[in-house]
């Protein structure tokens, strides 16, 4: 009795439940208006069919992919390093080793 009374309380970074209900949730939200705008944009921009359907499966890959990059933030957290930026990695470095210069004392 006294066990059914108590409720465990847990902690929101560690409610696996609730953050699979969001990216649920999320997920179908963002995929279909996602899709719906293709679709939309694609009766104004296109007159064959198939060109229709690839622009809603384009706007549900978008929503679909905006809805996965969120959820994983959610389960993993953000990055605590910032991934390097293009101009930081140098695409070759050429490295020239100098022949060893003797000393005149």
């Amino acid at each position: 009795m006294m066990a059914e009374d108590k409720k465990e309380i847990v902690p929101g970074k560690y409610d696996v439940d609730a953050k699979w209900d969001a990216c649920v949730d999320l997920t179908v939200r963002r995929s279909f208006y996602s899709a719906l705008a293709g679709t939309f944009g694609g009766l104004l921009l296109f007159r064959s069919p198939a060109a229709r359907w690839s622009s809603l499966a384009f706007g549900a890959g978008l929503g679909i992919g905006s809805a996965y990059t969120e959820c994983s933030q959610k389960f993993n957290g953000f990055p605590t390093k910032p991934p390097p930026k293009a101009s930081d990695v140098p695409a070759h470095e050429t490295v020239v080793e100098s022949p060893p210069q003797e000393r005149q004392d």
